[in-house]
């Protein structure tokens, strides 16, 4: 297929260094959950309850944010989403004005985090008062952790409610979860209703941990490495902050991701395996693809409008094309190397349904990019 086989002829995917701005700033741009709450209350347990590594993990990932704040990204090698810890409050010698300043511009979410049997929670309700006065920070979601080490479900509800109570004073009415980050038989409890409401305000927290059902082969694999996939997609949809820059470096990142998916199904990247995707995919694809691409890079170019609307649709429909990409890479080069035939139908379906799919984390990733 001629628009694939140009594709591969100009682009070396193994050696594109201008490709870096693209990735810097789609890394400096990520979704960010800022938690806050006092020492003990679990903000680090919650980020290993979620994303499902150790604490090791976990605490090998965080680097400074500010002098007393780290953040960790999350995958480490490649980062679709940030937490940020902050300092717990009512430590001695802590003033956290340093890091509410810093954390509240560069947050999409405020995660409350606050123990269901500690009553005394005088700092953090003085640094929320603080933090809502900035206006910085629309969505917030308050979560009461350990509430299995209470002894009654009537404890349980009570001492929840007086929490509640005392942050709604500051803040006004917030949604909040109920989670034990450990739980008494090692098991957290609560975590998918955590995940639900955190992803009600970041789509991607929901593409990244909610629980799946039963799944084949394929589908586990492509899990495997959807958040590279994302990754990739973030890069792409983050070329669009500068006008007719997405129209070379968007093929470029999707030859790359393409490139690095057959990689890892043991397959050999080259002209060959690019030109048979490309023709299983047909013709009119790549017309469609090219169209829509160019057309997306030319809006942008319209004064007042292309830096706007025209810069925002470019990155929603750069994000989605790329992800899709990848959804469909995985499944013919699983199939290839499986020794399995891969019918046309199957990939455009499967184009369709990943790039539909994919698209309210893609317009909130373009809401943080532009």
């Amino acid at each position: 297929m001629r628009y694939f086989q140009q594709i591969y002829r100009r682009l070396n995917p193994a050696r594109k260094p201008g490709l870096e701005l693209a990735f810097r700033h789609n890394a400096e741009h990520l979704p960010t959950l800022w938690l806050i709450g006092k020492t003990g209350a679990g903000k680090s347990t919650l980020i290993q309850a979620v994303t499902g590594l150790s604490d090791i993990e976990v605490g090998r990932g965080f680097r400074p944010c500010t002098q007393t704040a780290t953040r960790y990204d999350f995958p480490t090698d490649t980062p679709v989403l940030t937490f940020i810890d902050t300092r717990g409050l009512a430590e001695a010698g802590y003033d956290p004005a340093e890091d509410i300043k810093a954390c509240e511009g560069n947050s999409h979410a405020l995660v409350i985090v606050m123990r269901a049997e500690d009553p005394e929670q005088s700092e953090l309700l003085t640094a929320l008062r603080q933090i809502r006065q900035s206006g910085s920070i629309r969505n917030a979601l308050l979560v009461h952790t350990g509430i299995d080490l209470l002894d009654s479900r009537q404890e349980r509800d009570k001492c929840i409610a007086l929490n509640q109570g005392a942050v709604e004073k500051v803040w006004g009415a917030i949604d909040s979860a109920s989670v034990d980050l450990v739980g008494r038989d090692g098991q957290p409890v609560g975590m998918d209703d955590l995940i639900g409401k955190l992803a009600q305000f970041l789509p991607i927290v929901a593409e990244l941990f909610e629980r799946q059902g039963k799944q084949s082969v394929e589908e586990a694999n492509f899990r495997k490495l959807k958040t590279e996939i994302m990754w990739y997609a973030g890069a792409a949809g983050a070329t669009n902050a500068v006008p007719i820059v997405g129209l070379v470096s968007v093929p470029a990142i999707q030859t790359k991701m393409l490139h690095s998916l057959a990689n890892q199904y043991g397959l050999e990247w080259n002209k060959r395996l690019l030109t048979e995707l490309g023709s299983t995919l047909g013709v009119g694809f790549g017309v469609q693809y090219a169209s829509r691409l160019g057309l997306q890079q030319l809006v942008k170019l319209i004064p007042g409008y292309g830096q706007t609307i025209g810069a925002a649709s470019a990155a929603v429909t750069s994000y989605g094309i790329t992800y899709a990409l990848g959804r469909v890479g995985c499944i013919y080069f699983f199939n290839k190397a499986s020794g399995r035939t891969t019918s046309p139908e199957e990939l455009k379906a499967t184009y369709r349904k990943a790039f539909e799919h994919i698209m309210p984390v893609a317009r909130d990733e373009a809401e943080n990019n532009l």
